[in-house]
């Protein structure tokens, strides 16, 4: 991103100074909730078996667990504008900003790719290779490796957002946040899709024709999610207004800067929010609220809840100073990297890789492990949320481990 025409000392006078603890307290619960929510909603006993709040929305629309996402990256854009205040406070130039801002974020791609190339094989049969070697094995892994993922979206977003952050005086981003939101709306709608000749308002109820399953299938050939095949949830055109997503956190921290009284820092955010909300409850009417598309009502919206949460955990912290129910959500907070990696490798192994016999066939040891220590007992859906309970407070007490030996990982 070229830095700005006017003087370097004008770009940045915008950044707040560092928050109070207390702040980060709250944050860190916000940040620990989302996380936590991550993994309730990543890992239940059995895919088939799932209360509806705790599924994506199948296409348009939303439930609780389209929220999670958008709300991690709207914390990215809270703590980097943190990051890049405490920093210049303590005499940081721009030049070392930047290469931090570039290594964090290639560190956080790189994780992406390597979650999801593990085991850097491919296991069970590969397709048109009877007895496969581990070499063929591998040839086969890297062919289809998916490129798009969580982290690398992440990534990309913590690059451009920090950026904009640094390089860009607050009336500027506010331009460019309405620049992307109107823009990406326009792309989607009034752009005809090469493919099909047709303009995208008319395919927005199709996922593989939307222009943007266009572009991933054109950039990306077959290294998409496999689960589609056709289009990626994380795929190019739609990091764009994730971007947006992040930037609307870049604001409220500005917002929360301890320059105003404690409770206006709470009621911007708080009334604000609302009014997000609202705007992209009515711009879903024209473009629907949609995860897959990150579509800019969905920006709007899950951005103006997350917006209230968390100055409700700030209320409820600072102002109401109810904490003891906080320590579970701040170890979750302090370590989020590790918590998602490490998630990710044992669900991809215990999902996966390890088969056990059950009722004379192979099965994955997760499906093992719900029918027989769960599904004996509870009914179907019960059984499937307890097991990711369980897997939730299994890396509770991982993380409570490192949080009590001092151990964070960061990027």
């Amino acid at each position: 991103m070229p830095p700005p025409s006017h003087p370097p000392h004008t770009t940045t006078t915008h950044l707040p100074a560092p928050p109070p603890p207390d702040r980060l307290l709250a944050l860190d619960v916000f940040r620990g909730i989302t996380i936590a929510a991550m993994l309730l909603v990543n890992n239940p006993g059995s895919w088939t078996h799932i209360y509806p709040p705790l599924q994506h929305a199948a296409w348009h629309g939303w439930t609780p667990t389209d929220l999670i996402f958008p709300f991690f990256l709207f914390i990215v854009g809270i703590t980097t504008q943190i990051s890049l205040s405490a920093r210049r406070a303590r005499g940081a130039t721009d030049g070392e900003l930047v290469l931090q801002i570039l290594r964090r974020g290639t560190v956080i791609v790189l994780c992406g790719l390597i979650l999801n190339a593990f085991p850097f094989y491919t296991w069970g049969t590969v397709p048109g290779i009877p007895d496969a070697t581990i070499l063929e094995r591998i040839v086969h892994r890297l062919a289809h490796l998916r490129f798009p993922g969580v982290l690398q979206r992440i990534g990309i977003v913590y690059i451009l957002s920090a950026l904009l952050a640094l390089r860009t005086s607050l009336r500027q981003q506010i331009a460019i946040l309405i620049t992307i939101l109107l823009g990406y709306w326009a792309l989607m709608t009034l752009v005809r899709v090469p493919d099909s000749g047709l303009l995208g308002a008319e395919l927005l109820d199709k996922p593989d024709m939307v222009l943007s399953a266009w572009l991933d299938r054109l950039v990306f050939g077959r290294h998409l999610w496999s689960s589609t095949k056709t289009w990626d949830p994380e795929g190019i055109l739609s990091t764009l207004p994730a971007i947006a997503t992040a930037m609307l956190g870049g604001f409220t921290a500005i917002w929360l800067a301890p320059r105003r009284p404690l409770l206006d820092r709470i009621a911007g955010p708080y009334v604000a929010g609302w009014f997000m909300m609202m705007v992209g409850l009515i711009w879903n009417r024209a473009f629907p609220i949609n995860k897959n598309l990150w579509t800019s009502s969905y920006v709007l919206f899950t951005a103006g809840m997350a917006a209230v949460i968390l100055a409700l955990c700030v209320w409820l912290i600072d102002v109401k100073n109810i904490r003891r129910w906080t320590r579970p959500f701040v170890i979750y907070g302090t370590n989020p990297l590790i918590a998602f990696v490490g998630s990710g490798i044992m669900a991809r192994v215990i999902y996966s890789m390890i088969k056990v016999p059950y009722e004379g066939k192979q099965v994955p040891l997760v499906t093992w492990l719900y029918h027989t220590a769960l599904a004996t007992w509870l009914p179907p859906r019960a059984a499937s949320l307890a097991f990711a309970i369980a897997f939730v407070l299994l890396w509770l007490a991982v993380l409570t481990l490192l949080h009590r030996k001092n151990i964070v990982i960061k990027a």
